[in-house]
């Protein structure tokens, strides 16, 4: 078995037994000699105790990659021949190295608090880190620079894992892809607030993995006996949050067991299209499950709103995506409950004085412990004096501070009509700090979800009905109240009605005549309206009505 290697020494080179080699001593002049983060570490209690919680965070994820990965290779090392255990088990040493160091170039930052848990975990691993004093000698020997190209194809150390899963059916490449993740989870941890360049990377390197175990046939139904599937999850992480209100605890006697995160992950990505949304989600998920990692070892953490503005036309996902946003929340231990509770303005605002108020607290304690997701939330913003959908915008802004650590809110409806709604009470702006598009799907996106929608029941699209379906959906003007999703399913649901009528005469009807779908199941094709027929009737009526009446 070929020799796993560093990649790029710490020094430049290495020894003839692949150890690495010794260091010139540097002293950096941008730390002060009572830097914190120059050794020996100071002897101020909260100096040593964060430099301590630091080093901890790394040195648990890194020690439990080396523990646990280091048997499994000496096992399959000495499978084939190989018996040099020394240099098996230094493998999977700088396998760690190389994930913590990828980690911390991968937002080319290397902030000091990042390298001092960096030197203070493998210095231990690696003598020739012992002549380093600061995180300046660090940088000025290149030891973690350009390391974030090692992340992006998978290493030899995980092909190796993933080769022997396929032979024996073990789990060790997975096991390999949840403690991989924590390493990167607490690196990201080591900063306050870890950069967006930063969650990108890991959230890369994380489709990376999974992608290579499914084409190497591998599932998350591999897990490893008693793994929890949320990524890095640390020990004491994840358990319900604190409630100020003592009644808040009283919850449902049966309330289901949390899925495993990379469960529903990979739920979220089996969507069809959605790909810059299903980004937004992956950085919400790891920048908690950072945040839950840097509480549990006492650093401070930097309050993030949960809160969140989607906007897009209809049928572009967004419930379904609330939905499953509700259930990562509750894998990740920021809610109780884990459901969502949709709403809209009929369900909000009552048509008498007094009433909006009450009806608005009703949905809001139905969603404690979740989400609630109000659909055109824009509506509630529009109306005269008289109307009470501004009362109920008052409301909800008051049930969110009341309750701001069990309701998370998500306003949803059209990107323009929203930002009038966001403006509506001076609250909502710093509340929903971050808004996720929902783009239209595309013909070859919506041909695949009526597939998909054909398939679930039984129903085949044949090559000719394809292309009729296309020849529909090309047609259809992708306009501001375009339907999306649910315009395929109409397509589908006609398509089925009309199937229906014509083979329930056919006598002997044949598996095929059941299930197939053809073109004329779904009608004719409707020629697009031309560029600019939507401009003339416009022009006609502007010509027709008075000026003052087009306000």
């Amino acid at each position: 078995m070929e020799r796993l290697v560093l990649g790029r020494s710490l020094c430049g080179r290495q020894d003839a037994g692949g150890r690495l080699g010794p260091n010139p001593e540097f002293r950096d002049p941008c730390v002060s000699d009572d830097s914190p983060y120059r050794r020996p570490p100071p002897s101020g209690p909260g100096q040593t105790g964060r430099v301590g919680a630091l080093e901890e965070t790394l040195a648990e994820p890194v020690e439990s990659f080396v523990d646990a990965l280091t048997p499994e290779l000496l096992r399959i090392g000495h499978s084939v021949g190989q018996t040099d255990d020394e240099k098996l088990r230094r493998d999977v040493e700088l396998e760690a190295f190389n994930l913590a160091a990828a980690f911390i170039d991968a937002d080319g930052l290397h902030t000091d608090e990042e390298l001092v848990a960096f030197h203070a975990v493998f210095v231990k691993r690696f003598d020739s880190l012992s002549t380093i004093s600061s995180p300046g000698d660090l940088r000025r020997q290149a030891v973690v620079e350009d390391k974030r190209e090692w992340l992006r194809v998978p290493s030899e150390l995980f092909g190796v894992l993933t080769a022997d899963d396929k032979r024996g059916g073990s789990s060790n490449a997975y096991r390999y892809y949840e403690m991989a993740m924590a390493i990167a989870h607490a690196v990201c941890a080591l900063d306050a607030h870890p950069s967006r360049a930063e969650l990108e990377q890991v959230d890369a390197f994380r489709t990376r993995l999974l992608r290579a175990m499914e084409l190497d046939g591998l599932t998350l139904d591999q897990r490893p006996e008693g793994s929890d599937g949320i990524r890095g999850r640390a020990v004491g992480v994840g358990g319900p949050p604190p409630h100020r209100d003592e009644r808040l605890r009283e919850e449902p006697k049966k309330v289901p067991s949390p899925r495993p995160l990379d469960e529903v992950m990979a739920e979220l990505d089996a969507l069809v299209g959605l790909k810059p949304v299903k980004t937004e989600i992956h950085l919400v998920a790891d920048l908690l499950t950072v945040q839950k990692l840097r509480e549990s070892r006492g650093l401070p953490v930097v309050a993030t709103s949960l809160h969140l503005v989607f906007t897009g036309n209809p049928g572009t996902g967004k419930t379904t995506v609330a939905r499953l946003l509700a259930e990562i929340y509750r894998s990740l231990g920021v809610s109780r409950l884990g459901h969502l509770v949709e709403t809209d303005r009929a369900g909000l605002v009552a048509g008498y004085v007094g009433q909006t108020a009450t009806k608005v607290s009703e949905v809001v304690e139905k969603a404690l412990g979740g989400i609630l997701l109000v659909d055109e939330a824009y509506a509630l913003a529009r109306g005269d004096d008289r109307d009470f959908g501004q009362e109920a915008i008052d409301t909800l802004v008051k049930r969110m501070e009341d309750h701001r650590k069990d309701l998370v809110l998500i306003v949803a409806g059209y990107p323009a009509e929203m930002e009038t709604f966001i403006e509506s009470n001076p609250g909502l702006r710093s509340r929903f700090p971050k808004s996720i598009h929902f783009p239209d799907y595309s013909t070859d996106e919506l041909v695949a979800i009526f597939k998909s929608m054909c398939e679930k029941v039984a129903y085949h699209c044949t090559p000719a009905t394809e292309t009729r379906l296309r020849e529909l959906l090309d047609a259809c003007p992708r306009d501001k109240g375009f339907g999306n999703a649910r315009h395929a399913r109409n397509l589908f649901e006609a398509a089925v009605a009309r199937h229906a009528g014509r083979v329930v005469d056919i006598e002997d009807v044949t598996d095929a005549q059941l299930t197939d779908l053809a073109p004329e199941d779904l009608g004719e094709v409707l020629p697009p309206d031309p560029p600019d027929a939507h401009a003339e009737v416009r022009d006609l009526y502007r010509a027709s009505v008075p000026p003052q009446a087009h306000a």
